[in-house]
């Protein structure tokens, strides 16, 4: 087995953003060695002079904590380096934690290191984020990514994605979460007894059997926290966040069917529970990107957008997957009014007002006539998943998917 051969004492990080820098302080007060990976070499430098990530998190550690002062250091035991084939070299187990448009880039960067490395990978993914093929317009995950960039090299790595509800500041600070885990159930379990549950009163895991599923929940949920962001500036009333909360949920699940995922990923706890989470609290990035996009809007979406990532620390994955994810809703001729509503406010709408009513017209009028879905589409929906959805226009427009 796989697992057998893997040396659990230590753990590499690449990419230590805010989400990687939380784990890095978790696994080393579990009594990990943890290696950071980041491509410049001067902020490594600086992580292991003064114990903090200068870039990312501190910050908002210090306002959580009463001040620079009272923020934790990272032990010794943490050590930031740019030299990713040392990385590779000495950890069996490797957490991603950059985002999902750099992942080719990292996965290109790695092949040749695997290739030659005479012991096995276990890659652990925190990412939650789409991309796509682009010739055929074809959604892809994370998992899916990784296996096939190494396809030729499988039998030497494993997968594990993480799902939520989870958030860096609470990771970092030791704050009781329990996130999902999902893959092969034997790796997952090494990886959730040795990484993830040596202080449960901090951090624990439930297994999930569906990565496609828990990640193609953990990408699109970002999306609609961009829209309940801006929903949350227009004096829409209190009621309209559960129908964007409940709708949005039917959306997703068709996609996650379509893409190999189950039903059942939405309805765990890296489903709706994420989902919560990251629409109702402003400790999420995607939450904040929503609002400042409409509060800072002069018209302009893509300067908008340039103008909102400047004020927030880290990279929301909402508006990058959803131009992958409007691509593959034109190419399937799916009828999904969130995320067309999505793609058009961030996108191509250049009034506020216009942006009002994308929201009201994704949530009132809605062509599906009934909460629930019927015998008749249940069983079609396990069968032919990739034919049986509502199409957004055509024959099936106003009745497959109910």
């Amino acid at each position: 087995m796989l697992g057998e051969f893997l040396e659990t004492d230590r753990i590499a990080i690449i990419g230590p953003g805010r989400l990687g820098t939380a784990f890095a302080y978790k696994f080393s007060r579990d009594g990990k060695r943890v290696t950071l990976y980041y491509y410049d070499a001067d902020l490594c430098r600086a992580i292991n002079r003064e114990h903090l990530n200068p870039k990312h998190l501190t910050e908002d550690i210090a306002r959580r904590v009463g001040g620079i002062d009272h923020v934790p250091r990272l032990p010794s035991t943490v050590y930031a380096t740019d030299d990713l084939e040392r990385v590779v070299e000495d950890n069996d187990f490797l957490f991603l934690s950059v985002t999902m448009d750099r992942l080719p880039e990292i996965l290109d960067q790695l092949e040749p290191i695997l290739r030659h490395k005479t012991a096995n990978t276990c890659f652990i993914s925190a990412i939650k984020g789409l991309t796509a093929i682009e010739t055929v317009c074809q959604l892809i995950t994370p998992s899916q990514l990784v296996r096939n960039r190494f396809k030729n090299i499988e039998d030497k790595i494993s997968f594990v994605s993480l799902g939520g509800p989870f958030f860096d500041i609470d990771i970092a600070l030791g704050k009781p979460v329990c996130l999902s885990v999902a893959g092969r159930k034997s790796i997952c379990e090494i990886v959730r007894n040795e990484f993830l549950s040596a202080n449960r009163r901090e951090l624990t895991a439930l297994y999930n059997f569906d990565p496609v599923g828990i990640e193609i929940s953990g990408a699109l949920k970002n999306i609609v926290a961009n829209v309940k962001g801006v929903a949350d500036c227009l004096e829409l009333g209190d009621s309209i966040p559960g129908t964007i909360f409940s709708r949005s949920g039917v959306e997703i699940r068709a996609i996650s069917r379509i893409l190999g995922g189950s039903f059942q990923a939405f309805q765990s706890q890296a489903g709706i529970g994420d989902m919560y989470v990251t629409l109702a609290s402003d400790a999420s990035k995607n939450h904040r990107y929503g609002r400042y996009f409409y509060e800072m809007f002069n018209g302009n979406p893509v300067a908008t957008h340039l103008n909102v990532l400047k004020r927030i620390d880290g990279k929301p994955e909402g508006p990058n997957t959803i131009l992958h994810v409007h691509k593959f809703l034109e190419k399937h001729n799916m009828y999904s009014p969130i995320f067309h509503c999505a793609y058009k406010i961030f996108n191509e709408e250049r009034s506020k007002e216009g942006i009002k009513e994308q929201i009201v017209n994704a949530t009132q009028f809605d062509r599906r006539t009934k909460e629930f879905i019927g015998p008749f589409s249940r069983l079609f929906y396990r069968l032919l998943p990739s034919v049986w959805y509502r199409r957004h226009k055509g024959f099936l427009s106003r009745n497959a998917g109910d």
